[in-house]
């Protein structure tokens, strides 16, 4: 009978852990629907955000040297098993976050090129987007 009550009590501390980060997001999400909604009650358009890629930049960077010194981390344990080189299975807690930020790294540039090109071509628009004619 104790197995299934520490069965429980474990189960129910895990659903718990993963619960509360979903019901938070779950929350934030439903606040920005009403939010719009009252925004479309009164004829008004939600306001895009300005996306420059500098989110993408500032985390590539993070990931990168992440990935770079939990190699070197690792490296130290390849030397001390005495693996060839020092690398061995291990290193995939390196790798995976360093070609993870380089990837990031490579969508930054890319979409920094792809953004020049759209600017170039895109016109103003007379009327901007939050203002409503039903006023």
């Amino acid at each position: 009978m104790n197995d299934a009550i520490e069965a429980l009590g474990i189960s129910t501390g895990v659903a718990i852990v993963f619960g509360i980060p979903f019901a938070f997001f779950a929350f934030v999400r439903y606040l920005r629907y009403k939010e719009t909604i009252a925004l479309a009650e009164r004829g008004l358009l939600r306001p895009e955000r300005m996306r420059n890629g500098r989110d993408t930049l500032r985390w590539g960077i993070v990931i990168t040297m992440l990935g770079i010194g939990l190699m070197c981390g690792s490296l130290t344990i390849g030397f001390y098993e005495r693996a060839p080189l020092g690398i061995g299975p291990w290193m995939m807690l390196g790798i995976l976050p360093f070609f993870f930020g380089v990837a990031l790294l490579i969508i930054y540039y890319v979409s920094k090129h792809e953004d020049r090109e759209e600017s170039a071509a895109e016109e103003p628009d007379p009327i901007p987007l939050h203002k409503s004619s039903n006023m």
